[in-house]
């Protein structure tokens, strides 16, 4: 069953690390009407499914309690009606009275209306109509985009500088300190210039100022996080840096404080911890930026301006301002800004952007074409059939987005295990020091401290949050670049798991409409002639079979003759004079029953046959003339398509309503394994449960409205992306190239972000459970090995850096079946 509650999403700040994504889930999911919320590291976004009313303020509040922000957006509004000054000031009172709106501005000239705040656009437009007037949203498909590479700029900038000023003052730190313990003669400078006690003293200034500027980030977030009994990543690094730190402080001017023999700063662990922190941090941020290429990518295909006949000139505008119905011209070389129809012109269109699909597509009038596609040589004029938001480019766009932000079935292993995962760290850290305080060596406070701190520092889980959601972030985003829109980021996993790919038929192993695929004719025949003839007969009919006859003479260039006296045989044939020649065509029955003998045909009428082909006949005065068949013809991708599924280990099926002898000669001719034929939708529904029940998950590709029940009940549906919205709408998997191949790069590319995430999970886990008892000191007793917190802080950080740089292999994937 589709999940039929509604959704919002939230962009959420503040999350460092998977602890916070259970954190800010179980918020969002304990607000009443709440079903399931969705949150991803990866993306700061939350995906929040709700029944009935739920208020966008009660679940930004939600989140605010849980000590996280979400950040005002901003709307823009096309308004109509408005007339004067006084209208201006009627919008701006109504969208200022709407809860959550920060700022609303409304601009006469323009018709517009900026808003920030947290408000959901159906409630200002509600406001606006309530106002009397009408309002639709201005859907700027880069905004989403654009606020998020623009916010990913800001932190990259601000963590770049704290990063800067953080190692410039943590150098003569760790020079003081680890100097002296390293090199004997520069102990001895220092000992014999500043003295120990001064050196002391600069290491807790410029500590100071580490902890208090670049570092403050941690402190402000994560001891309000440990008060709230809900503790992070900041949290770890806040109480280790501080116990390091104040210890110093007590060490450096209360000596008499502690236990002779104990007294030691670790100033330069406080600092170089935060340091290598920062640059983690920083390394993380320029990596999540690469791994919404993708998107970026596809925003940057849409045009900016459209050349529109408005008044009897050409008027240059934004694309924002194109609508639907406006008469769009577009020159050689440049993109189409608007999905529309030719209505004049021809050319060839570079469709690979949608498809995946290389070679240029012929346009001209009548032909539909999307927009963001290039224009190659000739010039277009079209009418707009869809704008803004309604393009294909923008429903791409937002698939993808969904897709990257939504979450694997996998995760909930990862959420069970963070959601305990920080605390029992706090708990573990604390039983290090009591351990090492009451029965390490001395100075037993020493080694109790610097073993605990080495614990908070090294379990940070930022790996685990990013394991992921990173990994399908790059994967969707790879499947997009080929053709392949995951509309529901599950299907990555689900894919993986299948066992069974069923087929439809017409549209999906075939090229969907009839083409005469055979015409042979009598030895003293014309080809030509005869073709031209048997059309012309035809040319009076609807049936697909007539026009496909009649499309193959026009491809030919022939010109068809005059028809007169046209009489139809119902079910069997049809008869008409062409010229002075009387033209007979009919099946295999209605010319037996007009005498005439088809045995001369047997051969071919056998061959025909056996790859499912019905023969016609035509006669052309009083003598037999030729043979005709014409069929739904195998598309050429689906031969190799079938063969890599089978090399892939999955059993094929074909499900279809089509004739058994017609779907079993198809089924034989491409080596599928098993054939359903004859069946109504309803039975697609009952085959694909078959399936399920005999093999176990179930992928089915079609493209039919009479597909979209079973593209529903599959374990994952692919759809055709040249066939219908509504099997396009049932689908998990939209296949853009309208090729059988795009559905096995989807599931190849599957196996290949499922591999990919079980790699950064294993190195997360294995990274934690191996270095945890490092860090509390387990090699001490049998090796003397103790791992230094500055160290830890290290190893912390490569472990981010290690998993987004292995999601990020994903961008230079191959499919199995790319184009060469």
């Amino acid at each position: 069953m589709k999940d039929l509650s509604k959704s919002v999403s939230l962009p959420i700040e503040g999350m460092t690390c998977a602890s916070c994504v259970g954190r800010v889930e179980r918020a969002l999911s304990a607000v009443p009407g709440v079903t399931r919320a969705n949150v991803n590291l990866a993306t700061e976004r939350a995906n929040v499914h709700f029944e009935g009313t739920v208020e966008r303020d009660s679940l930004v509040q939600a989140v605010v309690e849980a000590g996280y922000e979400v950040p005002s957006e901003s709307v823009k509004l096309a308004i109509d009606g408005m007339t004067c000054a006084s209208c201006v000031g009627r919008v701006e009172l109504a969208l200022m009275n709407v809860p959550g709106v920060s700022e609303a501005n409304v601009n006469l000239a323009t018709g517009r209306a900026s808003v920030r705040g947290s408000a959901e656009v159906a409630g200002l437009i509600a406001a606006i109509k309530h106002a009397g007037y009408d309002a639709r949203e201005i859907v700027d498909s880069d905004k989403t985009v654009g606020s998020t590479t623009e916010k990913l700029d800001q932190e990259d900038l601000a963590l770049r500088r704290d990063l800067v000023i953080a190692s410039t003052l943590t150098f003569p730190v760790f020079l003081l300190e680890m100097g002296s313990h390293l090199i004997p003669a520069f102990s001895h400078w220092v000992m014999s210039t500043i003295g120990t006690q001064v050196s002391w003293y600069i290491q807790f200034v410029l500590t100071s100022l580490v902890l208090l500027g670049p570092g403050r980030r941690f402190y402000t977030k994560g001891f309000p996080a440990l008060v709230r009994g809900a503790p992070d990543m900041n949290s770890l690094v806040a109480v280790g840096t501080t116990a390091a730190y104040l210890y110093s402080i007590v060490a450096t001017f209360a000596p008499s404080i502690l236990p002779a023999g104990t007294i030691s700063v670790y100033f330069e662990a406080a600092a170089v911890i935060t340091t290598l922190i920062l640059l983690g941090r920083w390394m993380e941020t320029r990596a999540k930026g690469r791994t919404s290429e993708a998107i970026k990518r596809l925003v940057g295909l849409q045009a900016k301006t459209a050349r529109v006949r408005r008044n009897g000139k050409i008027e240059e505008v934004p694309v924002a301002d194109v609508v639907v119905g406006d008469v769009v011209e577009v020159r050689p070389g440049e993109r189409v800004p608007v999905d529309g129809e030719v209505v004049e012109g021809a050319s060839y269109i570079d469709e690979s952007m949608v498809t995946g699909e290389p070679l240029p597509v012929a346009k001209e009038n009548g032909a539909a074409v999307v927009g963001g596609t290039v224009n190659q040589t000739g010039a277009l004029t079209l009418r707009a059939t869809a704008v803004g938001g309604d393009t294909m480019l923008a429903q791409i766009i937002r698939m993808v987005e969904e897709a990257q932000g939504s979450k694997l079935p996998i995760q909930a292993l990862v959420d069970k295990v963070t959601m305990y995962f920080v605390p029992v760290v706090m708990v573990l850290a604390l039983l290090t020091f009591g351990l090492w305080f009451f029965l390490g060596p001395e100075p037993s406070l020493t080694y109790a401290l610097v073993n605990a701190v080495a614990v908070l520092i090294i379990a940070c889980p930022c790996a685990m949050g990013l394991a992921t959601p990173t990994s399908i972030m790059v994967g969707t985003g790879r499947g997009a670049e080929m053709g392949v829109l995951y509309r529901k980021g599950e299907a990555l996993q689900l894919l993986k798991d299948a066992r069974v790919v069923a087929l439809d038929k017409t549209g999906t192993l075939t090229e969907g409409h009839p083409r005469m695929t055979d015409f042979e004719v009598l030895e003293g025949s014309d080809r030509s002639d005869v073709l031209a003839k048997i059309a012309a007969v035809e040319s009076k009919s609807e049936h697909p079979i007539a026009r496909a006859i009649v499309a193959a003479a026009e491809q030919e260039d022939l010109l068809l003759p005059d028809v007169t006296n046209l009489e139809s045989v119902t079910g069997m044939g049809v008869v008409a004079t062409v010229g002075s020649d009387r033209v007979e065509i009919g099946a295999d029955r209605y010319m037996a029953s007009v005498g005439y003998d088809v045995a001369e045909f047997a051969e071919v009428a056998n061959r025909l046959a056996d790859v499912g082909k019905s023969p016609i006949y035509a006669a052309i005065g009083g003598k037999l003339a030729a043979i005709i068949a014409v069929a739904d013809p195998v598309k050429k991708s689906t031969p190799g398509a079938i063969d890599a599924f089978h090399q892939l280990g999955f059993k094929v099926a074909m499900i279809t309503g089509d004739n058994r002898r017609t779907a079993e000669a198809v089924a034989r001719q491409l080596g599928i394994d098993q054939v359903i034929a004859e069946v109504l939708p309803r039975g697609k529904v009952d085959a694909v449960r078959a399936l399920k029940k005999e093999h176990g998950s179930v992928a089915f590709v079609g493209d039919g409205i009479n597909d979209a029940p079973a593209l529903a009940e599959a374990d994952v549906g692919l759809a055709i992306g040249t066939g219908t919205d509504v099997a396009i709408e049932a689908a998990d998997v939209v296949l853009m190239s309208g090729s059988l191949k795009g559905g096995l790069n989807a599931i190849a590319l599957s196996v290949a972000t499922l591999r990919n995430i079980k790699q950064n999970l294993f190195w997360a886990f294995a990274y934690n459970t191996i270095l945890l008892p490092v860090a509390a000191g387990a090699l001490w007793p049998h090796f003397g090995i103790l791992l230094s917190p500055v160290f830890a802080a290290g190893a912390m950080a490569f472990s981010s850096i290690f998993v987004l740089g292995n999601a990020l292999r994903l961008r230079r994937w191959v499919a199995p079946m790319a184009d060469s």
